[in-house]
Formats: C-alpha cells, structure tokens, sequence
C-alpha cells in the first residue's frame, strides 16, 4: 500500500460519515438553539433526555459493533453466507435492546430525569423542568425503532465499504427534522405551536424518513450489494456461529452500554453544584458533537480497515495503517481545537439563558477542545484493538475505566470538596491521559491482529 493510499481510503469512509453526522449534529445544534429560545427549562430538559437517549443509542451501537467486526471481516474474505448471518444476528439484537430501552423509559423515565435535577438557580424551576422531559421523552420513544433499524444497515453497508447511502439518508432527515422543529416549535403557517413536545414530535419523523431512505434505496440497488441480495429468505441462522459472535461481541456491547451510562453518571456528578450545570454542559456538548464527529467517523473508518486487512491475513498493512492514522486523526484533532476555542466566546451568546450558564458553556467549550486531539487518539487506539476482536481489552480500556476512575473522581470532587464544576471537569478530562499511554503499548505490541474469520 503506498504512502498516502492508506490515508485517502480512510477519507473516503470517514468523510460522508463525517458529513452525515456533521449535517446530524448540526441539526441538532439548530435544534437546541430553537428549544433554548423557548427558556433554560426547556433547554435543560431537552438535554437530560437526550443524555438518557444517548445511553439507549449506545447500548445500539455496542450490540451491533460484535457483529460488524465479524461483518467487516467476512466481506474482506468474501465470504456472503458469513456476513448474511451477520446481519441477520443484528436484527434479533436491536429487537432485544430495543424491547428493553422502551420497557426501561416508560417505567422510569420521570426518576431518571430527577436524578438531574438538584439544587437551585436563579430563573430555573425543577418542576417545570421535570414535566417538559417528561413530555419530551414520551414522544422521542416512538424514534427508537426507525433509528435502530437504521443502524443495522447503515453498519452493514459501511461494513462494505459504502458510506454514500447512510450519507444521504441523513441528509434528507436533518431537512425533515430542521423545517418541522421551526413549523410544530414556534407554530407557523398554521402548525400548532408545541414548544419541546414539537421539537420530539419533529425528530422522530426525521428517524422515519431515514430508515425509508436507506432501506428502500438499497434493496432498489440489489445488485451493486450482492452480500444482501436475499438477506429475508430468513430471519434464523446457525445457533453455534451466533453463539461466538454475540460471545465476542458482548464485552462490546456492555462497554458501550456502561460507557454511555458512565458520561451519564458523569453529567449527574456534575449536577451535584446546580441546576445551571446541566445547561452550561449542554451548551457545550451542542458546539463538540458538531466536530467530534470527526474522530468518531475516523475511528469507525480506521476499524473498518485494519478489520479487513485482518481478515485477508495482511497483517503487516494492519499494523502501518494503525500507525499512520493514529497521528493523522490526532493532527485533524488538533485543528478542531483552534475552531472550538475561536467559537468559545460566541456561542453561548446566541442562547436565550441567564449569564451564569452562558460563562459554564463558555468554559466548558475550551477545557472540551483542549482535550480534543487525546479523545481522537484514543478513538483510534479502541477501533484497533476492537478490529481484531480484542473485546475484553476495550471493555477494560474504556468503560471499565470510565467508571473506576473518571466516574468515581467527579463523584468524590463534586460531593466533598468545595472545587467549582469547571475545575472538577477539567480533572476529570485529564485522567485521560493514563489511557493514552495504556492504548499505545497495547497497539505498539499488536496484540490485536488476529484474524477471526480464517477458514
């Protein structure tokens, strides 16, 4: 593989990925700039559902990466009977999460969005809070089925190298999303005007309409996906080959799961010095998830890559091409730094929200993008060791970790000392740092290049 060969095949997976979810995020940013004008109430609402919303779409994302590891390798070897089982494995797993998420939101969605809600602050009410996320939630339910369902062949299709179709699935959702916030939010040209329940209502059309592009567009396009052609002649595979994927999936599914439930935890941790909190990080986290799609589209590149380098046995170009994309994410991730400090100041100012808040998300946004180039690296370092099916390594690596040290750090900085959130948050970021030099001795080593699928 030449020089630069490794580095243009990594672009041209990540870049609609980064597209996709950049014009997503976007979107969303749009969003929670519409749902912030409404009040701090509501924008402190929107984003405690969200972060629970989030733990759901991670746990998605854990039980289907498994099966993409076996997925990704399957196609490197071609091998079409292999990767239909894959896929089929994929639909009885988000059939379970999904069953359970649903069951878990309308049992305790109203406790779990209080857990958030502490102290006070001048301008904020708890309980008007609590009621708008509780409406919020009800509503966003109704997207989970579409947004999994989504998953399933967005993965399957990258898995194959085909990045354009998630990529313009997307894009039609944010329109959908973006033109029914402003119409069912504010109530123009006729709409009833719905505020946060709107916003929801707005969201989970776009998760429809994403799944209807995506599904439809590929099985009109058969032919260019032979490894699909027929994927519903059956839903049932071998019990004994699903056995060993979801196996050795399921340290991956559990990581994702507990580290989203980790970032949650963390976010609860900071709550603890008021209800400012939560919307100062929601402030932030709207301007990070805009570029930190960036390195996540990266990572999800640099696995699908080395996954099928591993699995036509090129062991040596797995272990280069982990090498030469560690440094390039982090270069990438360093410019995004200069970009998110330059918007430090502006951002928060476009937010309807007290001045407090806006000094947090201010603040939050710089310590965030100080962090960003040690987030890509160690993006990179949890794909590579994944690729190869080292599942309890990343399971150890991130969420382990995530709760042993940053979970149980903001827990004990927030409950018993007097530290302001802003510093209690810039500790916990910099603990990082041990993983970075654990992730570099693991993949230096190359204890991670295994071929799972060798016949």
């Amino acid at each position: 593989m030449r020089e630069r060969s490794v580095y243009k095949k990594a672009l041209t997976l990540a870049v609609p990925m980064m597209i996709q979810n950049g014009i997503t995020n976007a979107v969303s940013l749009v969003d929670n700039l519409m749902v912030g004008s409404l009040g701090t109430e509501s924008l402190t609402a929107v984003s405690i559902v969200g972060q629970l919303i989030f733990v759901f779409f991670l746990a998605v994302f854990g039980g289907l990466s498994g099966p993409g590891i076996y997925g990704a390798q399957y196609f490197g070897q071609g091998n079409k009977k292999g990767f239909q089982n894959v896929f089929r494995l994929k639909l009885w797993i988000t059939a379970v999460i999904v069953l359970v998420g649903m069951t878990v939101f309308v049992a305790g969605g109203e406790q779990l969005i209080g857990l958030y809600l502490h102290g006070s602050s001048q301008g904020m009410d708890a309980a008007g809070t609590l009621e708008q996320g509780r409406d919020y939630l009800h509503i966003m339910l109704f997207g989970l089925i579409p947004f999994a369902f989504t998953q399933i062949y967005a993965g399957s299709l990258r898995e194959m190298g085909e990045s354009m179709k998630p990529m313009v699935a997307g894009i039609v959702s944010v329109f959908v999303d973006i033109i029914f916030n402003y119409l069912l939010i504010y109530g123009k040209f006729g709409f009833p005007r719905l505020e946060v329940q709107g916003a929801a209502i707005a969201t989970v059309m776009a998760r429809f309409v994403e799944m209807l592009v995506v599904v439809v567009w590929t099985h009109a396009s058969i032919r260019r996906y032979e490894f699909l052609r027929g994927i519903y002649s059956t839903i049932l595979l071998p019990l004994h080959e699903a056995k060993i994927m979801i196996m050795k999936g399921f340290p991956i599914f559990l990581n994702e799961f507990l580290w989203a439930g980790g970032m949650a935890a963390l976010t609860q941790c900071y709550s603890m010095k008021g209800l400012q909190v939560i919307a100062g990080l929601n402030i932030s986290n709207a301007i990070c998830n805009l570029l930190n799609v960036v390195f996540v589209a990266m990572g999800n590149a640099v696995g699908i890559i080395i996954g099928q380098h591993l699995g036509a046995s090129e062991f040596e170009k797995a272990k280069r091409s982990a090498g030469k994309l560690q440094w390039f994410t982090a270069g990438l991730c360093l410019i995004l730094t200069v970009i998110l400090a330059a918007c430090s100041m502006v951002f928060p100012s476009l937010y309807d929200t007290t001045e407090e808040v806006r000094h947090l998300g201010q603040w939050f946004i710089i310590i965030t993008a100080v962090f960003f180039p040690i987030q890509g690296v160690l993006n990179v370092f949890y794909f590579t060791l994944r690729s190869g099916g080292k599942t309890v390594i990343t399971f150890l690596f991130d969420s382990v970790f995530t709760w042993v040290v940053s979970v149980s750090l903001a827990f004990a900085l927030c409950s018993y000392t007097a530290l302001p959130v802003l510093a209690v948050y810039a500790l916990v970021q910099s603990a990082d740092l041990v993983k970075v030099v654990a992730g570099h001795i693991l993949v230096k080593k190359g204890v991670w290049i295994t071929n799972l699928v060798v016949n």
